[in-house]
């Protein structure tokens, strides 16, 4: 059974289940499989599994890939509900849906809250906030969306490059001839 069709026999909509297995687990665990202890993220925060965080958690913890999946489907499903939260009453596309999924679940529904591209959304200039993801200007200059604690980290760049592209996918943009 793949991750998709695990995370959806644990409730959760088809859509959150594919950015989660497609877009999210790839970018928070090794070829997409879960990490199955603790270890420190790069800017030296407990994580485990699929990108998992948790005061409770400590080094040295053991999971299981049920355990593992379980918490994912937890942790998407509580980041669904904060997009749905602060996007409404839009009607997002599957592509921005997954896009925005995929940076709550990475930044926080907070910075998404404060942020220029959910203003944009909220406007009805959809593929400006798209660009946001990988335009972002904050306090590092542009591109806020790809630093962790003051550092710029690739993986970042290259995700927030993918979530632009699925984000955009089911917007109609203009072509220049």
């Amino acid at each position: 059974m793949s991750l998709k069709q695990k995370l959806v026999a644990l409730g959760l909509s088809s859509a959150v289940a594919l950015a989660g297995a497609n877009l999210i687990a790839p970018t928070e665990a090794p070829n997409g499989e879960p990490v199955l202890h603790t270890y420190l993220d790069p800017v030296d925060i407990i994580t485990a599994c699929f990108g998992h965080t948790d005061p409770e958690l400590e080094l040295n913890q053991f999971f299981s890939e049920q355990q593992c999946i379980e918490m994912f489907a937890k942790d998407l499903g509580k980041a669904d509900r904060q997009l749905r939260r602060l996007t409404y009453p839009e009607q997002l596309t599957e592509g921005e849906h997954a896009a925005y999924l995929s940076l709550i679940y990475n930044f926080g529904a907070g910075n998404f809250q404060t942020s220029t591209l959910r203003k944009l959304l909220l406007r009805g200039e959809r593929v400006a906030a798209c660009h946001q993801l990988t335009e972002a200007c904050g306090k590092h200059g542009c591109n806020g969306f790809v630093y962790a604690a003051d550092i710029k980290l690739p993986g970042l760049v290259e995700r927030r490059k993918k979530e632009r592209k699925i984000c955009l996918k089911d917007l109609y943009v203009e072509q220049n001839h």
